[in-house]
């Protein structure tokens, strides 16, 4: 099933939209308390604040008027999630290793992805792709980072909260470098 069939419309985060984000990670805050802060915050700062700590800092980001990333709506109900951002939003991602950045130019980083179980494998992960490009360009980055962990062969949705290879080459990405064997960054130039 492709996404047009899905009729999925993408839409900011914000505050009006805060109780739909609640309602998709659900109690657990979607992989284990993280409620997407996982870029956000580094070493103990962020396994300290899993669970409730970490959806208040969450909700403070959105309550600032800051766009985290995009919800993705089937029949009026939030489906799924994508986190996109400057790269200077994610302190993780500055200080890793494996993923330092691969040039000095200004890049917006899809850090991650999360579809409602029971929506899985249906082509929501590449729209969601493709809605953070068309977000980032509409803010008027140049280029859009993705860094998805290879698996082999079947892998738990925890473990691929950064996406996969194949959804991104489907949305157009490319690779731009390999600083690992499993971890790849995809690139997608805005024209």
């Amino acid at each position: 099933m492709t996404h047009e069939q899905l009729d999925l419309s993408f839409h900011s985060l914000t505050q009006k939209l805060w109780r739909d984000f609640e309602m998709l990670f659900g109690e657990n805050g979607a992989c284990g308390g993280c409620w997407c802060m996982h870029w956000k915050l580094r070493g103990k700062a962020y396994s300290e604040n899993k669970g409730e700590s970490n959806r208040q800092m969450q909700k403070s980001v959105v309550d600032a008027k800051v766009v985290p990333g995009l919800l993705a709506y089937s029949e009026g109900y939030p489906v799924g999630w994508v986190a996109i951002e400057p790269r200077s939003q994610y302190p993780r991602l500055a200080h890793s290793r494996v993923l330092a950045p691969i040039d000095d130019q200004e890049v917006w980083s899809l850090t991650c992805l999360f579809v409602d179980k029971k929506h899985r494998r249906k082509g929501i992960a590449v729209a969601l792709i493709q809605a953070a490009v068309q977000h980032a360009a509409a803010q008027g980055a140049h280029i859009v980072e993705g860094y998805p962990i290879e698996t082999k062969g079947e892998a738990p949705p925890v473990f691929i909260f950064t996406g996969t290879s194949s959804a991104f080459q489907q949305a157009g990405f490319v690779e731009a470098a390999r600083p690992s064997p499993t971890r790849p960054i995809y690139r997608f130039t805005i024209k």
